[in-house]
């Protein structure tokens, strides 16, 4: 009589297939360490542009600059005053005014442009504060 093999796997077979699922892994784990980054660099960037696209609507219809970000909740320009996704409050923006050489002569100083307040560096390589 013959030798019966045995049903299942074999020790070799379950190491390749275990180093597969592993390579499987590590490029996946890899491909999504940054998603959750990605992710605030594009609230960051949706952010940025509302506050720049209110700032130039508070602008054409006063014909001055606001004075504080909340002036453009209270005038209903924004609903809420967001939060900067990369330091977690909506008190770390970073305010720009409009200097004063570049005030006509009945024109106040007010919030020019808005910047993140984080001092860290973007994937891209640069720093948030200069988006």
């Amino acid at each position: 009589m013959g030798r019966r093999r045995e049903k299942g796997f074999t020790l070799i077979e379950l190491l390749v297939v275990i180093a597969i699922i592993g390579i499987i892994a590590g490029i996946a784990s890899a491909r999504f360490a940054n998603a959750p980054r990605k992710a605030r660099e594009a609230v960051l960037k949706t952010n940025l542009a509302t506050f720049r696209d209110v700032i130039d609507q508070y602008y054409a219809d006063k014909r001055h600059y606001p004075f504080a970000l909340e002036d453009l909740v209270d005038e209903g320009y924004l609903r809420t005053l967001p939060s900067d996704p990369l330091t977690g409050s909506p008190d770390t923006w970073e305010l720009i005014y409009n200097v004063p050489d570049d005030l006509s002569p009945d024109e106040e100083q007010g919030i020019f442009n808005v910047k993140s307040g984080s001092p860290n560096v973007a994937l891209d390589g640069s720093y948030y504060a200069d988006w």
